[in-house]
């Protein structure tokens, strides 16, 4: 079943939410959240949706992959995103390095984060810098009780393939991110919807470090 991203806004979101009046309503509210949030955290529900093929029904988009779980961050540039369930995976930045953690594999993969994070949907939440520093911002009007805004990645055409997303779009409610949808060229679509979410909460510094266990893989790429 496809994520129901009205449904899920109406649990999380006050009706009115969405209704901030003003052209750029959306804008601002996605602009004063990362002036304002210096760390936060909450729980994620995120899809994986692909277009139909030739024997399935064409107005409905399959979905591949469902996952949940808790995210944390703190500017400039940590972050932990949690997956759960279905499997347990951790995407881990510490500032200077990525690390990715898949449990049934038993196996660490770290690389620097370098410039590449920056200029990716991460720095919307947990880039240092202003987000138009990467991204030019456009009102996308209201749906599902939010305030769209879609996001256009300032890279430079010879880095374009590091953004591999044709369309990116932040769902803001009572100025906080309720939504995320990604597209990429091929019509595949990432849903996230965001809850529970505090912020500017104390993180102590261990929860951004992550240490191996016994026996796994490292890799280390450059």
């Amino acid at each position: 079943m496809v994520l129901n991203f009205a449904n899920l806004a109406r649990a999380q979101v006050n009706p009115n939410a969405g209704s901030n009046s003003g052209p750029n309503a959306g804008i601002d509210q996605l602009r004063q959240f990362i002036k304002n949030s210096k760390t936060a955290e909450g729980e994620f529900v995120q899809q994986q949706l692909r277009s139909p093929k030739a024997n399935e029904p064409p107005d409905k988009l399959k979905v591949i992959r469902q996952t949940s779980g808790k995210f944390l961050f703190q500017r400039p540039g940590k972050f932990v995103w949690d997956t759960q369930k279905p499997y347990e995976q951790k995407l881990l930045a510490d500032g200077k390095l990525v690390t990715m953690w898949d449990k049934d594999l038993n196996q660490v993969t770290i690389r620097s984060a370098g410039q590449a994070l920056a200029s990716t949907p991460a720095a919307i939440l947990f880039g240092e810098s202003a987000i138009d520093d990467y991204f030019d911002l456009e009102e996308a009007g209201e749906r599902n009780e939010l305030r769209w805004v879609n996001l256009k990645p300032k890279t430079k055409a010879a880095d374009k393939n590091e953004i591999p997303y044709t369309k990116i779009a932040i769902g803001m409610g009572n100025g906080l991110p309720r939504g995320l949808e990604l597209i990429d060229g091929f019509g595949n679509v990432v849903l996230v919807v965001f809850g529970s979410m505090q912020l500017n909460v104390n993180i102590t510094p261990g929860r951004f470090v992550f240490t191996p266990p016994a026996g796994a893989e490292v890799l280390r790429l450059n």
